[in-house]
């Protein structure tokens, strides 16, 4: 990886690798586990914790927001990450294809733990990715480029929003707007049309 950092992802890259999700064994859980890296920058073992009461509402349906608690984030600090589209019809599928549960994982494995699937592990999860960039002829990619994607998209973006890196803060789980800073990928094409700009 260039930097010690993982790739950015590409709009290809991320087809690519959609598209080995979906020749998997596990089409549903596969790219339900790449976007929830691309779209919504969830860490591996944030991933692998995700329970289906974090993502549906009182009713058993998806919801608009994923509601991560401290219990499964890094630092102990819960958070609100609005659902992609992209994001929200891949846990609709999975929700449908595991028989809508209310309770238990989102991303589960193959093992039974009592009467249902087990969670896959973060591990696992980031062996999941390792295999898959490989399948798609991807260098310099991690389980962490899903999320530096996302941080660094979301960077770009917040502007035309009108909001402010303190929000994409909030959404990556930061601690502080350094270590924000130090996720976001610089793009020479942009600094050149900066530039032109002034």
């Amino acid at each position: 990886m260039q930097g010690g950092q993982a790739k950015i992802l590409s709009d290809l890259d991320l087809k690519r690798l959609l598209k080995v999700a979906s020749q998997s064994r596990h089409p549903h859980r596969n790219k339900a586990i790449v976007l929830l890296s691309v779209r919504a920058g969830l860490r591996a073992s944030e991933i692998a914790h995700l329970e289906w009461s974090m993502v549906t509402d009182g009713g058993g349906t998806i919801a608009h927001m994923i509601e991560l608690p401290g219990s499964v984030t890094k630092y102990g600090l819960s958070r609100r990450i609005p659902l992609h589209a992209d994001l929200k019809r891949a846990l609709s599928s999975i929700h449908r294809h595991q028989g809508r549960p209310s309770n238990g994982p989102v991303i589960a494995s193959e093992r039974f733990k009592g009467e249902r699937y087990a969670a896959m592990t973060p591990k696992a999860i980031v062996n999941w990715f390792t295999g898959a960039y490989r399948q798609a002829g991807l260098c310099g990619c991690s389980s962490h480029s899903g999320r530096r994607t996302f941080i660094t998209r979301a960077a770009r973006l917040v502007a035309k929003a009108g909001g402010s890196l303190r929000d994409v803060q909030q959404l990556a789980g930061h601690r502080s707007i350094e270590t924000t800073q130090g996720y976001i990928d610089g793009d020479s094409e942009i600094q050149r049309r900066i530039v032109r700009m002034m």
